[in-house]
């Protein structure tokens, strides 16, 4: 273990162009720390990786939902029609339509969605922003509990109290200041030590309850959480039994089966260095599983074709 960061190299052309540094977390299956490299227990933002936790503060509140619309409520997702049609049925559930979303207008991230948007007229939309799964799944908690739409991203929402609350009971910690996150929806800095724990919690609360639904559900469809072809969903489909969300200004946290866990933030938040790390955290704990030598190092492309790599520092992986 090291209280140094480590360095993820940016390799064009057989020469170091460009570094990353990072910080990292990873526990074993008792929770006691296995690799540790930067400030872990300093204040963080998780960003988007808080959202399974927001998901369980809206169950906790009544939030009925199952299966792909649980795990799209925990989503970053990329605008495919599936992720879309989803939001909209999670919205229709609650006798809503898109009109009560407050999250920005955006286009789909995924690019031949995006494309098929453009092509049939379409233009910028609130359901096609990454969050909206998240947004109509907060609305759907409003409706069940009579609590007001308008201004459900407040932070003296009674819906962000409940979440706030979530979020310090499982990560144990309070919540050492508020901001607002990309989406406009309440965002609660706390350490990577904290986010860690609270994953570590999910994975291995009794089936059944809350934290497991959530977990189950995640799990269960990586798609609806990310992408059809995103980092996180391959992962979890490599290693079955894992958990893995990312956040924005490169954040991630996963937690596997038998409680083994970890988080990963890139200081700077350079999102190619992300999955490198985060390949290395898996691997200090004995996640191993075909396809990871792919996502371990990032292409590099010159005039279109590989000429380097996005990796980390040689003597750092092991």
């Amino acid at each position: 273990m090291s209280a140094e960061s480590l360095v993820v190299e940016v390799v064009r052309s057989g020469f170091v162009e460009s570094t990353h540094r990072a910080r990292m977390l990873a526990v074993g299956a008792d929770g006691s720390p296995v690799r540790v490299h930067g400030a872990v227990d300093a204040l963080v933002s998780p960003r988007s990786s808080m959202k399974p936790l927001q998901a369980l503060g809206m169950v906790r509140a009544g939030l009925a939902l199952e299966g792909e619309l649980l795990a799209l409520s925990c989503a970053s997702h990329a605008g495919e029609p599936f992720h879309v049609e989803g939001a909209r049925k999670i919205l229709s559930g609650a006798g809503l339509d898109e009109d009560a979303l407050r999250c920005p207008e955006d286009l789909p991230e995924d690019v031949v969605s995006r494309d098929e948007v453009l092509r049939s007229g379409g233009e910028r939309a609130r359901i096609y922003m990454n969050c909206s799964g998240k947004h109509a799944a907060m609305l759907a908690t409003c409706v069940l509990n009579d609590w007001p739409l308008e201004t459900y991203l407040d932070p003296a929402h009674p819906l962000q109290r409940a979440i706030r609350n979530t979020v310090e009971e499982l990560t144990g910690e309070r919540v050492a200041a508020t901001g607002v996150d990309g989406c406009g929806a309440p965002l609660f800095f706390v350490s990577m030590v904290g986010v860690t724990r609270a994953f570590r919690s999910l994975v291995q609360a009794e089936p059944g309850t809350p934290e497991r639904r959530v977990a189950d559900a995640f799990r269960a469809h990586p798609e609806w959480t990310s992408g059809t072809d995103r980092p996180e969903a391959r992962l979890m489909r490599a290693i079955p039994g894992l958990m893995v969300k990312a956040g924005a200004e490169a954040f991630d946290a996963f937690a596997f089966a038998d409680g083994r866990a970890g988080t990963v933030k890139i200081e700077d938040g350079g999102q190619r260095a992300r999955v490198p790390v985060t390949v290395a955290a898996l691997r200090a704990l004995g996640l191993e599983a075909a396809g990871l030598d792919e996502l371990a190092t990032g292409v590099l492309l010159g005039g279109g074709r590989p000429v380097g790599e996005v990796r980390l520092r040689r003597g750092e992986a092991a």
